[in-house]
C-alpha cells in the first residue's frame, strides 16, 4: 500500500472520473475500482479484463477521509469496488454507504485464513472481504541508534531520541494509538481521558526542535533514506518493498514493532450501496480470492496475504518478518478502533488541536 500524494496525472484521472457522472457508470462492460495508489498488479487487472471481457477503470484516493467524501458526493453510484481500511468499515456500514455481500457469489471466501473470516470490525464478514494486511511500526537508522530499544520511547522520550531528527505518522489514529501504547493504555485505546493524555504527549513531542513533522508511511521512508530523519513510523510492506528495490540505501535501516504494541490493519474490498455493477463486483472479489491471484497480488505489493490457499505460492520473503510478524510481535498488535458519534467528535477535536498548536 503506497499512501502517497497523488501525481498530477492520477489527480487528473481521478477528477475526470469524479465528474463523469452516472452516464459513464452505466456502461455494462466496465468495472469501476476505487483503490489506494500503487496497490494492484496491472497484470491482475489485465487477466480479469480478459476473463470477463470487460474494462477495469481504476481511480485512486490518497486517504480514507478523501474516499469517504467521494462516496458521500455521489460515489456510491460511480464505483463498484472500494478498498477501505478495517477501522473505516463500521463507519461505512452505519452510514449506509456500502451494501451487504452475497456470499453465494464468492465461493473463494473458503480460501481465507480463519482469523480473517469473522473480524471484530465486521462480524461474519457481512460487508467486507480482506484484501491485504500489515503492520505499522518504527523504521530507524541502526548506525544512529545502535542500541535502540524496541519501544515507542525511540520517538517519545527525548533522552532516547537525543538530538536526532524524527517524525510521526500523519494518520491521527495511528499517532494517537502509538502515544496511548507508550503511556500504557494500549494502542487500541478508545477512552477520551486516555486520548487527552496522549494528546498532551503528542503536543510535547511536536514542540521538540528535532521533530520534523507528521508524515505518511512512504514519505517517511524517503526521508530516512535521504538523512532528513533518523526514525519515523511506516508500514512493514512499504519498508520491504523499498528495501528490495534499493538494498544499498537500506543497509543500516531496520523496522520494528514496539513492545508496547502497535497497529495491525486490514485493507478490505467492499461494494458501494448503489454500485452500477454489483454482480461484476462480486466476480472481482472472488477473482482476487483465487489462490494464484492472491499470491500474485502479495508478491507484487509486498504485503501479507489473508488467503490461506495462496501461501504455497508466496515469495519466501513474504512468509517471514517484517511482512509476517513473529508470534511474539503478533500478540502485541491490535486493530485501530472504529470511532463514531461523540467519541469521533472528541477525537477529531483533539487531533485538530494537535495539528494546529
Amino acid at each position: 500500500m503506497t499512501r502517497t500524494p497523488l501525481t498530477a496525472a492520477i489527480a487528473l484521472t481521478l477528477g475526470g472520473l469524479a465528474f463523469a457522472g452516472t452516464a459513464q457508470a452505466q456502461q455494462d462492460d466496465k468495472l469501476y475500482l476505487f483503490n489506494w495508489t500503487e496497490y494492484m498488479d496491472p497484470e491482475i487487472i489485465e487477466a480479469f479484463e480478459t476473463k470477463y471481457d470487460v474494462e477495469v477503470v481504476q481511480s485512486y484516493f490518497n486517504s480514507l477521509p478523501e474516499m469517504t467524501a467521494k462516496l458521500n458526493a455521489g460515489g456510491t453510484s460511480q464505483y463498484d469496488i472500494i478498498v477501505p481500511s478495517s477501522y473505516y468499515v463500521p463507519r461505512l456500514v452505519q452510514s449506509g454507504l456500502v451494501q451487504e455481500l452475497d456470499k453465494s457469489k464468492i465461493p473463494n471466501l473458503d480460501n481465507l485464513m480463519p482469523e480473517f473470516a469473522d473480524p471484530t470490525y465486521d462480524p461474519g464478514s457481512a460487508y467486507s472481504v480482506p484484501y491485504q494486511w500489515g503492520v505499522s511500526g518504527i523504521v530507524y537508522d541502526t548506525e544512529t541508534f545502535p542500541d535502540a530499544p524496541k519501544s515507542w520511547s525511540l520517538l517519545f522520550d527525548p533522552e532516547v531520541t537525543g538530538d536526532q531528527p524524527f517524525s510521526l505518522m500523519g494518520d491521527g489514529q495511528v499517532s494517537m494509538g502509538a502515544a496511548c501504547a507508550y503511556l500504557g493504555t494500549g494502542y487500541d485505546c478508545a477512552d477520551p481521558e486516555a486520548w487527552k493524555a496522549a494528546a498532551r504527549l503528542l503536543l510535547d513531542t511536536k514542540h521538540r526542535n528535532t521533530f520534523s513533522g507528521f508524515t505518511d508511511g512512504t514519505p517517511t521512508l524517503q526521508q530516512i533514506q535521504r538523512g532528513v530523519i533518523r526514525a519515523g513510523v511506516t508500514y512493514n510492506g512499504d519498508y520491504l518493498q523499498q528495501k528490495q528495490q534499493n538494498p544499498e540505501a537500506f543497509e543500516t535501516l531496520a523496522f520494528m514493532v514496539p513492545d508496547e504494541g502497535s497497529e495491525m490493519w486490514v485493507d478490505t474490498m467492499m461494494i458501494p450501496a448503489e454500485a452500477p455493477h454489483p454482480a461484476l463486483a462480486h466476480e472481482f472479489i472472488n477473482f482476487i480470492l483465487n489462490a494464484r491471484i492472491g499470491a500474485q497480488l502479495s508478491n507484487y505489493i509486498y504485503y501479507a496475504s489473508p488467503n490461506q490457499a495462496a501461501v504455497p505460492e508466496l515469495d519466501a520473503v513474504l512468509t517471514q518478518p517484517p511482512v509476517l510478524p513473529t508470534d511474539e510481535d503478533r500478540a502485541k498488535l491490535a486493530f485501530t478502533p472504529s470511532l463514531d458519534g461523540q467519541n469521533l467528535q472528541i477525537f477529531q477535536q483533539l487531533w485538530t488541536e494537535i495539528q494546529s498548536r
